[in-house]
């Protein structure tokens, strides 16, 4: 039996999560339900697709992860299925798979289409369960509904570079249990974009010119007191690759959180910039 994976801005305090998880023993009493999370923001498309795409690499292949962030059907926001790096995704497409799949394309995606048998204002209860039952135990993704070969875009949130390559423009899209701000700068990005320069990282009025690998890098063993690092700012490549701006060592309710100490919030700009053009390489004249 495969995994079914459930991401959702339900919370916990309300009875849809269980809904739903009492909807998919009611059809496939054996199933094995992993709760990702259900505490994303309201409606936050990118800060689902950020948990979600470092989240379903660590699962088997043929897991099903069901999606229920913004999934009220409407004629913009229609519902999709589809295979996905030998994973299944059920979700709105509302955008986030084009965040999920940005460096790889989908096998096959179908636009759901079993809504004409199912009147429904819960579609992660009574559709998207139906559809993740119907892949557990085997069944075609064209059963389900009419093949498709394009799903919504989001590209304002992509960083951006200057056409001379001497800066990168990103934005917040996510902020972590830490507080701290994950940018959607990847180290990828950066490197070939900066090829080796000297750079700066700006965040409203702060700068950075070094970016870490670990956090206790920034930490100076040879120091007796080591927790005078406590409350540091750092940038660093976090574990996703992305660039993060983070507090060393951060507690909200104490120290405080890059978020709420640096003044940084969800879609703020963040900008590297990169110290002389690019040389052009050399080539001779034979």
């Amino acid at each position: 039996m495969s995994l079914i994976t459930l991401t959702t801005d339900f919370g916990t305090k309300d009875h849809f999560v269980g809904a739903v998880k009492g909807a998919i023993y009611s059809e496939l009493p054996d199933a094995k339900i992993v709760d990702i999370t259900h505490q994303i923001s309201p409606f936050n498309i990118t800060e689902t697709a950020y948990i979600l795409k470092n989240a379903y690499k660590s699962f088997p292949d043929k897991t099903i992860h069901v999606i229920g962030v913004d999934s009220e059907l409407s004629i913009q926001n229609k519902h999709i299925a589809l295979e996905l790096d030998n994973h299944f995704f059920i979700c709105p497409d509302n955008g986030l798979i084009s965040m999920i799949a940005s460096e790889i394309r989908p096998t096959k995606i179908v636009e759901i289409n079993i809504h004409d048998r199912v009147e429904s204002s819960f579609p992660v209860l009574d559709v998207f369960v139906q559809v993740a039952s119907h892949i557990a135990r085997g069944g075609s993704l064209s059963v389900v509904g009419k093949e498709i070969d394009s799903y919504k875009q989001i590209i304002e949130i992509q960083p951006k570079v200057n056409e001379q390559q001497t800066s990168i423009a990103g934005g917040v899209i996510y902020i972590d249990n830490y507080g701290n701000v994950i940018t959607n700068i990847s180290q990828k990005l950066f490197n070939t974009v900066g090829k080796g320069r000297d750079f700066k990282v700006t965040a409203r009025r702060y700068t950075f010119t070094k970016i870490f690998s670990r956090y206790n890098e920034i930490v100076d063993y040879s120091i007796k007191n080591n927790g005078q690092h406590d409350g540091e700012k750092l940038a660093i490549f976090n574990s996703a690759g992305f660039l993060e701006i983070a507090i060393y060592r951060s507690n909200l309710e104490t120290v405080g959180g890059a978020s709420t100490l640096l003044g940084l919030e969800y879609r703020d700009t963040i900008t590297v910039e990169f110290e002389n053009p690019v040389t052009p390489e050399f080539t001779p004249i034979n």
